[in-house]
């Protein structure tokens, strides 16, 4: 007849201390042991025989920190995995393994991943804002949720307290960033769908885009003649010349360097790393070329006067051998020149695409490709650039020639390139 065992009382479990003698071993019936340790440690064991027969023991906690009660609800549970075929070994490492799993398709540990992976294509500013929009939105409430566990409608309330505060278009970019780490997620296997589709259509309308002003072409004559009565630096009146003339952006332009030009090829070629793009574009992309029409070349020839001896066309004034001059130059001539929020340095590319493509009947793609607009389409782009290069030539002498016109000065009537 099998011995009774009498069950153990927390009295019992607290006052019991190892023997070296033995009897260390307190039962409390159905495998469940609490083990006194010579250190002085209690530790709840469970003695079981698994689905292969063979006994086995797992530790359950340690005493007084896992005390009687949760000592047999554990061993309760246990029991029955043992009567389910079951081996609580194995069940208790397949939850570890989950919970590590868990672990690491969190939100934040996902995101960061993405994160990591994509931030050497992004420019500084680009990775902070991304950065900011899941730091200040996303992670303080989904942060520490599993990936396949968030909702669209989570997803949909972070995105209208972006819109509560008023950064509408914010919103969009938090979208557009959401999307993009879930399809990653989506693609490593750490979510089974991407939460964001459908959510675009119940955002707020976008607010409308703040273009760059710029004169209409009936007031590009006063513009031009204003101009030419700047009272500033000479090189001051060259950088807004060239600037209507090139239609690059600001810091394309301040940041010129002589050895750029090509005189004898009539070719400015901008290297890829000072126009806009990732930082895989600017490090790997092709310069962009400025056919440099006669007047171009005339003004870079007076200019070359004035700053020839240094590395930059337009040096800054403090330090003209290592900086350009001020971002602010440009805008604040035109400001002088009693233009302010009708025209800036940026908005000469808008009056030139408007122009270019409602007179000169040059194609789109030509203008499009001088205007250095970025083609997603590594194919189309490589095609756009070999194939445009001559008429972007003739467009923009037609350009230069257009300008003298508005200007007052004697020269050739224009004609329309022909499309046909």
């Amino acid at each position: 007849m099998p011995k009774k065992i009498v069950p153990l009382t927390d009295t019992k479990c607290r006052t019991a201390k190892y023997n070296a003698d033995g009897g260390n071993k307190l039962f409390d019936g159905g495998g469940l042991v609490l083990e006194l340790m010579p250190s002085g440690a209690k530790k709840w064991r469970y003695r079981y025989r698994g689905p292969s027969g063979k006994e086995t023991t797992i530790t359950i906690g340690d005493y007084p920190a896992t005390g009687l009660a949760e000592a047999r609800k554990e061993h309760l549970a246990m029991r029955k995995m043992v009567a389910a075929g079951k081996d609580p070994v194995i069940e208790r490492e397949a939850q570890r393994r989950a919970a590590m799993v868990a672990a690491g398709n969190t939100v934040r540990v996902v995101v960061e991943e993405w994160i990591d992976t994509r931030k050497s294509d992004w420019s500084p500013k680009h990775l902070s804002r991304v950065n900011g929009v899941f730091g200040n939105d996303v992670f303080p409430t989904l942060g520490n949720r599993p990936m396949d566990g968030v909702s669209n409608l989570e997803v949909l309330a972070v995105l209208r307290r972006i819109e509560q505060r008023g950064a509408h278009e914010m919103a969009y970019k938090a979208l557009e960033y959401i999307g993009s780490a879930w399809r990653y997620a989506v693609g490593t296997r750490r979510a089974s769908a991407d939460v964001t589709v459908g959510l675009r259509e119940l955002l707020k309308p976008k607010p409308p885009v703040q273009h760059h002003p710029h004169v209409d072409e009936e007031d590009l004559p006063t513009l031009l003649a204003r101009v030419e009565t700047y009272s500033g630096r000479p090189e001051t009146v060259l950088a807004v010349k060239l600037m209507v003339l090139t239609f690059l952006r600001t810091n394309e332009l301040r940041w010129a360097e002589w050895t750029e030009f090509d005189f004898e090829a009539a070719e400015w070629r901008v290297p890829a790393a000072r126009m806009k793009g990732s930082v895989r574009a600017k490090a790997t992309g092709e310069p962009h070329v400025v056919p440099l029409a006669r007047q171009t070349i005339e003004l870079l020839e007076k200019l070359r006067g004035y700053t020839g001896r240094y590395r930059f066309l337009f040096p800054g004034e403090r330090n003209p051998a290592h900086q350009a001059m001020s971002v602010a130059t440009i805008n604040k001539a035109l400001k002088s020149l009693g233009f302010e929020g009708q025209q800036t340095g940026h908005g000469f590319r808008g009056l030139a695409s408007t122009i270019l493509n409602e007179r000169s009947g040059f194609q789109p793609d030509a203008i499009e490709r001088q205007l250095a607009h970025v083609e997603q389409n590594k194919i189309r782009k490589a095609y756009n650039h070999a194939t445009y290069m001559d008429e972007r030539r003739r467009m923009m002498q037609w350009w230069a020639d257009f300008i003298d016109q508005k200007s007052g000065k004697n020269v050739v009537p224009l004609l329309t390139e022909s499309r046909a």
